[in-house]
């Protein structure tokens, strides 16, 4: 188990969510890290989830 740190952005620059999540793998942090993006209403925000090693796992614009 790994843990991931979840971002997301207003375009003003203020902070929506700063959290750390927790999965088994990359792969499966892309999957479940998306449904759990969807889920906070946030996908058509500026986000990011990375790794611990600060790997980008998944990015928007």
């Amino acid at each position: 188990m790994g843990n991931y740190r979840f971002t997301a952005f207003e375009k003003t620059g203020e902070v929506l969510f700063d959290e750390v999540w927790s999965f088994n793998d990359d792969e499966t942090a892309k999957v479940e890290g998306q449904k759990q993006i969807e889920e906070k209403g946030v996908a058509d925000k500026t986000h990011r989830l990375v790794n611990s090693s600060g790997k980008l796992i998944l990015f928007h614009v």
